[in-house]
């Protein structure tokens, strides 16, 4: 099974969890699009890169469902498997809770950490998965 990530490709700190993924994604089990991308926009999910609280998107290939905001963190532990999969237990606190922090945290992630200036060209391990 495969998961593909939608990630805010002008956040620098999205940019730089794409490249902590891989290195965590023994099994490669996941694949990268940015939401300005071509695949995000064929897919209906460009909107969802808003600056004021965009949200990463994993899509899991297996039955097209579409996961957000904290869903889409939670559903990302699961595709890394092993010990990544313990931070399941956060599904137990309401959604709306973990919704609500996500977004905190994606309103400020630009102030926080810059947007990208240009598009860096990525390392290898990370180009190869980038569809």
């Amino acid at each position: 099974m495969g998961w593909i990530v939608f990630f805010d490709g002008d956040c620098a700190f999205c940019s730089g969890t794409v490249r902590w993924l891989v290195l965590f994604d023994w099994r490669c089990n996941l694949r990268f699009s940015p939401l300005q991308g071509e695949l995000a926009r064929a897919k209906g999910l460009e909107a969802l890169a808003d600056p004021a609280g965009g949200t990463m998107v994993v899509l899991r290939e297996s039955d097209g469902a579409t996961f957000t905001y904290s869903d889409a963190w939670l559903e990302v532990t699961r595709a890394l498997g092993g010990p990544w999969r313990m931070f399941g237990i956060f599904r137990l606190v309401p959604r709306c809770l973990r919704d609500a922090a996500y977004r905190a945290f994606a309103r400020n992630r630009y102030r926080w950490f810059g947007k990208t200036k240009a598009c860096p060209l990525p390392d290898p391990a990370v180009a190869k998965r980038l569809l």
